[in-house]
Parts: structure tokens; sequence; C-alpha cells
């Protein structure tokens, strides 16, 4: 996959507008649903990947497949604003878990192409679910079963401990997959993480449960399943589908107001936070 021409060599971002007044921004680009939150304004979304275009999706698995395709729907998106989003502002972009560089680098052209900001900086979409829940104190397992991708990841304060991933969620449903399937892949992953982390950090995060975002939280009957297939609690987020880009928001806000923030310090799987 190239990253068109025109997205590296434009002057001036293509949905952005002038304003002496930085905004925050938070983006989360799911593999059907895109996200954007911005400081006094909301949240808005709008449909993508399959759900976008049967014949084209800008999405696919949590990667970016069409890059021109992005930055015209999240121009669009961000008109939809009464106030314009001002360029020069503060972007926190959620990211799959265990992202790789060439993902992150495409993305960052979209969002630089859209945004034009003086900082961008990517968030573990695990982690900042973890944060728009409330949730992000102490050790924490989290469960973000998507459309198109399922992660399961372990936190210690809001920082990502060891996580794995999985090309496999709800939509998956409507072509053979079953709800003990992707049980079952949270399940190997939980088993996965029980031997990357120590019992120090595993412990306490087993003893108080999972937490269950993403659209398989409002899936009928998932999170029933998962919580008997993992013989664990397992507590819905209260906004499963927007927790990811209300944390991002949050730390945005955090960037803004702290520009001397660590968001940016990398996370113990190897990513920046």
């Amino acid at each position: 996959m190239t990253v068109p021409a025109n997205l590296v060599s434009s002057h001036r971002p293509a949905g952005a507008s002038d304003s002496a007044a930085p905004a925050a921004v938070a983006v989360d680009l799911g593999s059907s649903t895109v996200g954007v939150w911005a400081s006094h304004r909301g949240t808005i979304n709008a449909p993508c990947g399959d759900a976008f275009t049967a014949s084209r999706p800008l999405l696919r698995r949590g990667r970016i497949v069409d890059p021109a395709g992005c930055v015209t729907l999240l121009s669009q998106l961000i008109r939809r604003y009464s106030e314009p989003v001002p360029a020069g502002g503060v972007v926190a972009a959620c990211r799959p878990v265990l992202a790789g560089d060439r993902d992150q680098a495409v993305m960052r052209v979209v969002l630089e192409e859209v945004f034009a900001p003086t900082r961008l900086v990517f968030i573990d979409t695990v982690r900042a679910a973890a944060i728009g829940s409330g949730a992000a104190a102490g050790s924490l397992l989290v469960a973000d079963i998507g459309t198109q991708l399922t992660e399961v990841a372990l936190l210690e304060h809001g920082r990502v401990i060891a996580a794995r991933r999985a090309e496999l969620g709800t939509r998956d449903l409507t072509r053979g997959a079953n709800l003990d399937l992707i049980c079952g892949i949270v399940a190997q992953h939980l088993d996965e993480l029980r031997g990357a982390a120590t019992a120090a950090e595993i412990g306490p995060a087993i003893a108080r449960g999972v937490l269950l975002v993403g659209d398989g939280a409002v899936h009928p009957g998932l999170c029933t399943t998962l919580s008997a297939v993992l013989r664990l609690p397992v507590h819905r987020a209260a906004s499963p589908r927007t927790a990811a880009v209300n944390g991002a928001g949050l730390a945005a806000m955090s960037l803004l107001r702290h520009p001397a923030s660590s968001w940016s310090r990398p996370d113990s799987n190897g990513g920046p936070s």
C-alpha cells in the first residue's frame, strides 16, 4: 500500500481551519466507524470500513487501506461541527494494540493532512478505553472486541503491560464465526498474558474481572458467554463504543493544558503511549 503523493505534499490541511485558539482533538479510526472528539464541540462519528462502502472499505482489520478516502471522510466529518476545528491543536489518535510502524505512519500522514496539529500522539485503544471508562487506576484486564479486531491487554495504572490481538470481530459472526470462537480467542489471549506477566501484575486484575468495550459489549449474549468461558466477572463499559475516543480526548486535553505531560513515554509492550 502506498500513500498518495498529494497527502504528503499538501500545504494546507483538508479539514482544519485557521484560528488562534488551539483545540484538543481525539480520533478513533475503527474498522466500521470513525469517531472524532473535539474540545468544546463534543463527539461525532460516521461509518467507514465495510459499513462505508462494500466495494472499497477505508479500513480493514484496523489498518487504513484508503488514505485519501480517510482524509475525505474526516474532513467532511469535522465540518459538521458548528464551530470549526482550528489547525495547530493537539491530536490524540487511537491505534490498535501492537500496531506496526507502517500502519502508524499511514495514520500519521492522514491525521496531519486533516488537522495540521502542533502535536500528534498515539494511544493504544485499550488504554484509551480504560481511561474513557474511568477504570484506568490499578491493575486492569481489557477486552476490546470490535467489528474486525479483538484486543486483550493487561494495564497497570493506565499503562499497557502486555497485550495480544487477533483479526477477528463481531462482523465475522455473520460470516461463519460464533460467540464461542470469539470468546475462545479472548480466553487464549488471557492465558498468554498470564504467562507474560508476573503474578503481582496480573493477580489483582484477575480478581477485578474484565472490562469489555467495543462493539462486542453491545452484542446480545457476548458478555454472558465471555464470562462463562473465562470464569471471571466481565463488566460492560457504560459507553463501550465511545469509551476509547472519550479517553483519547482526555489525553489530548491533558497535553493541551500541560505540554510537558508524559503521554509519549513508551509502554512496556514496545509502543509509544
